[in-house]
Order: C-alpha cells, then sequence, then structure tokens
C-alpha cells in the first residue's frame, strides 16, 4: 500500500504522531515517479533539490513540536502554466522553453505558506489549448488506465500524476473542461471553482474571463482542503472576489436529504454514449436514495456553447499571446532582416499548430467588419447561456450531468480533427462561460476507463457542490479502484 493511500488527514495524524516524515511523504512520491514516469510521462521538470531540501527543514519542524495545518509537508505537483519562482514554466511551448520566472503565482504563495512541498511541473496542452496533452511541444502524457488512451487535456499531466499515485494532489487550470474533463478520463476528483475564487495572478493567460486554477485529487475530502488552502481575494488580480472562504470540510456531511437535482435533457442526449448514459442514470438513483430529488430541465443555449467557447476563447488568446514575440523573454527566433520579420520567425517557430489555429481564429473574430457578427453574437449568446444557469438554479440545489460525452479515446485518433476535438468539451465549456463552480467525480467504468459524473453548483456555492460530491463518493467505491500501471 502507498503512503498516498490515505487520505491528507491520516497523512497529517502519522506526521503528528513521528510514525511518518515528510522527507518519506517525499521519498515516496520521487520512488513512483521512477517506476511508472517513463511509461506516462506526466512530468515536464522535477525540482527534487529544492523538494528534499524543504522535507528537512519541515522535518526540524516537526521534530521541534511546531503545530502544523493540515497541508504541512504535503508533495503536490503544478500545471507547467502557473508561474514558480526559479522553476522553469514552458506552458509546454517551445516559445517558453527557458523561462524562469522571478515570482511566484498567488497560489503557489498560499501554498509555501501552508508549507506544501512542490514536486515538479506538470504536461499540458500548449498554452492550455488541447483537450488530450497531444499539443505539448515535448512530450505526450499517456492515461495510467490503459496507455494507449489519451488522459484528457489540458491538464492531462495534473490528472495523470494523481492517478498513476506520483503526487497525492496536483493544481491545474480550466478554461472550457480543462480540469474536469482529464479527472474524468483519469478516474479522479477535479473542481473548476467560480470564477474569481481563486487568483489567477501567475496563471500564464489563455482566455482570461474564463481560465481558472482548481485541484485535481483522489477524494473529495482532499479536494476541499486543497480549495480551501488557494481559495480567497487577492490584490494583485482585480477579478478575484472578495467574498469569506467557507469551511469547505466542515460541510462534507454526507447528507443530500431533500436536495433538488436538475438533470439537463441536452447533457443526456445526442452524442452521449450510452454506457456514459446509464452511468448517469444509475448515479442519480444512489442519490435518490440518499434522499435526492430529480428532474429533467432544460439549458437550450447550451448547444451553442462549444461555438460560443471557440470564439471568445481565441479572441481573447489572440489578444493574450501577443505579449510572446521574442523581444522581452522566451524563444527568439536567428537570423531576422527586422523588427517585423522577427516577429513572424518568432511566432512561426515557436508556437504549435492548435495555438496558431486559435491566435488566427481569434484575430479574424476581432477584426474590423467581423467583431460584431463574431465577437459580439458570441458575447451575447454568452449572456443567454448564463441566464439558462440563473433560471434552473432559481429552483435546484445542483445541476448533474456527464463530465465528457464519451470515456478517453485513443491516442492520435482525434488530433488531425479539431472540431471532434472541441466537440469533447460540449458538457464542461457551458460551465466556464457562466462562471459558475463544477466538479467532475468518477461515477463507472466502460471497458476499464473511468467515466465522470459532472456536479454544477450555484456562484461561489462550492460548499454545496462538495457535500453533494462527498455523499455519491461515500455511498460508492468507484474512487478507490486505481489503474494497475
Amino acid at each position: 500500500m502507498s503512503l498516498f493511500d490515505h487520505k491528507m488527514r491520516d497523512l497529517h495524524e502519522l506526521l503528528q504522531k513521528k510514525e511518518v516524515s515528510v522527507s518519506d511523504l517525499v521519498d515516496e512520491s520521487f520512488k513512483r515517479i521512477s517506476e511508472v514516469e517513463g511509461k506516462v510521462q506526466a512530468f515536464l521538470t522535477l525540482d527534487e533539490e529544492n523538494a528534499r531540501n524543504k522535507a528537512k527543514q519541515l522535518d526540524e519542524k516537526l521534530a521541534g513540536g511546531d503545530s502544523t495545518g493540515i497541508l504541512f509537508g504535503m508533495p503536490i505537483g503544478i500545471k507547467d502554466n502557473i508561474v514558480t519562482k526559479g522553476v522553469r514554466t514552458t506552458c509546454a511551448s517551445k516559445i517558453l522553453e527557458n523561462f524562469d520566472p522571478i515570482y511566484d503565482a498567488t497560489v503557489m504563495q498560499k501554498l509555501h505558506n501552508a508549507e506544501t512541498v512542490m514536486i515538479g511541473k506538470l504536461n499540458m496542452d500548449e498554452f492550455a489549448m488541447g483537450g488530450s496533452t497531444e499539443t505539448s511541444h515535448y512530450q505526450r502524457t499517456y492515461n495510467p488506465w490503459n496507455l494507449d488512451y489519451v488522459p484528457g487535456g489540458s491538464s492531462g499531466g495534473s490528472a495523470a500524476a494523481v492517478a498513476a499515485g506520483e503526487v497525492p494532489f496536483t493544481l491545474g487550470s480550466d478554461t472550457g473542461g480543462s480540469i474536469r474533463q482529464p479527472a474524468a478520463y483519469c478516474g479522479v476528483v477535479g473542481l473548476k471553482p467560480t470564477y474569481g475564487r481563486v487568483s489567477r495572478f501567475g496563471l500564464v493567460a489563455f482566455a482570461s474571463s474564463l481560465d481558472q486554477i482548481g485541484p485535481i485529487t483522489r477524494n473529495v475530502e482532499d479536494n476541499a482542503y486543497l480549495l480551501q488552502a488557494i481559495s480567497g481575494v487577492d490584490p494583485y488580480d482585480s477579478t478575484s472576489a472578495n467574498l469569506p472562504v467557507p469551511n469547505y470540510v466542515e460541510q462534507l456531511t454526507g447528507d443530500v436529504k431533500g436536495l433538488r437535482i436538475a438533470v439537463p435533457k441536452e447533457y443526456l442526449g445526442e452524442g452521449v454514449q450510452a454506457s456514459v448514459r446509464n452511468a448517469i442514470l444509475e448515479a442519480l438513483k444512489v442519490l435518490e436514495k440518499l434522499g435526492a430529488t430529480w428532474e429533467e430541465v432544460s439549458l437550450p443555449h447550451s448547444k451553442y456553447g462549444v461555438a460560443t467557447y471557440y470564439l471568445l476563447a481565441s479572441s481573447e488568446a489572440s489578444s493574450n499571446l501577443a505579449r510572446f514575440d521574442g523581444i522581452r523573454y522566451g524563444y527568439r527566433a536567428q537570423g531576422a532582416e527586422n523588427l517585423i520579420d522577427l516577429y513572424k520567425k518568432t511566432r512561426s517557430e515557436g508556437f504549435g499548430d492548435e495555438v496558431k489555429r486559435r491566435i488566427m481564429l481569434g484575430t479574424f473574430a476581432l477584426s474590423s467588419g467581423y467583431y460584431d457578427a463574431y465577437y459580439k453574437k458570441a458575447q451575447q449568446v454568452r449572456t443567454l447561456i448564463k441566464q439558462d444557469f440563473d433560471k434552473v438554479f432559481e429552483k435546484y440545489d445542483v445541476i448533474l450531468g456527464p463530465t465528457a460525452p464519451t470515456p478517453a479515446f485513443k491516442i492520435g485518433a482525434q488530433i488531425d480533427d479539431p472540431l471532434t476535438m472541441y466537440a469533447n468539451d460540449l458538457l464542461t465549456i457551458p460551465v466556464n462561460l457562466a462562471g459558475v463552480p463544477g466538479i467532475s467525480v468518477p461515477c463507472g467504468f466502460d471497458n476499464g476507463l473511468p467515466i465522470g459524473l459532472q456536479i454544477i453548483g450555484k456562484h461561489f456555492d462550492e460548499a454545496t457542490v462538495y457535500r453533494v460530491a462527498h455523499a455519491f463518493e461515500q455511498a460508492t467505491d468507484y474512487h478507490k479502484q486505481k489503474p494497475q500501471l
């Protein structure tokens, strides 16, 4: 049995009783990485020397009898688009292959304050653009449940590392489903918080009105602890919400009696595989036994979600990625004859195909003569999608459905077909457009590949989302199953 099979709370207790040390936890992580990383390829950078030094310091603190928080000494992996002081941050792109940040993201500062130990930086789709972790410039990450399949994306490294037992938990980022979809494909728990709940300062921007950092863990309770640690208002991020952060773990009562669940008919309709639909209906039966009730509802504008998202996200990406020009930092092309030539060569050589595709789409949507027809129209539809959610939440506590329409697909199966790849985000994208929180928890298997249940809540009501997810988790044992690598 691995130490990481214990919940965070149990590990904390073992540390307090001096039955394990922080160095033991860090050793466990690097030992597992040495065993399976060759197959899974979740990490881009390992920070072993710093991790071991920090573990020693924390062990000394523990020996001195200092009281510690629940995250004390816990090893964690970080998605490679979250800047880490002195540790290379590449966004899995050639254009940032030699970028060593001189500051920490706010979430990193909060994790340092909680005295976690960073093990390394995790692979992802380049600049978080992709749904399979196949657009990374450096390597492909593989699904620990079946190495012929993708781990999902863009936080594929973050989900695969947790599923493979390399670290007990990780941080990912979610712009259109990039935490929840890989969590579903890898059979782990992934939460996208409400927009504004977690600071985006130090998250390399893809689409600023959609991006959110969130936790990926083995179980719901650990997820709640991690969100608690990284949430809160931040003077460096004007979009972070100045609202109190509730004690999420206290909400995990297992009680969902009288809870009203909405199930959108669009989330169980065309394009959703039969095995996935059946797993969701079985999950609803579990919650019914626990005392919840559910009814079918409609989110009529969700069918426009994918088109709306790809216009808005690409437009914001076209603006955000203009800063990578070969002048201030990152890759610079050689042999340019003038400034314009330098821009063209650097961006042509530095960005991969998917990133170029989205920059071009976004630039087109924002250009004169097309702005009203595309970008403005997409913003109007976004408002309608948000209003659909508001209307349902007047009567119901949570919305339930699948996280993704199918289990993981084979590596190479969709990488040359961007439209099919984009359709995988059909069920996650509306949540980002509306800015509400959503979690994916394991709810079944199809041919040995995990299926994810998505639970969506009201703005800043992560507490209820966690309560439902935890009640379901306690009544089932999908989260206890592990891939055999």
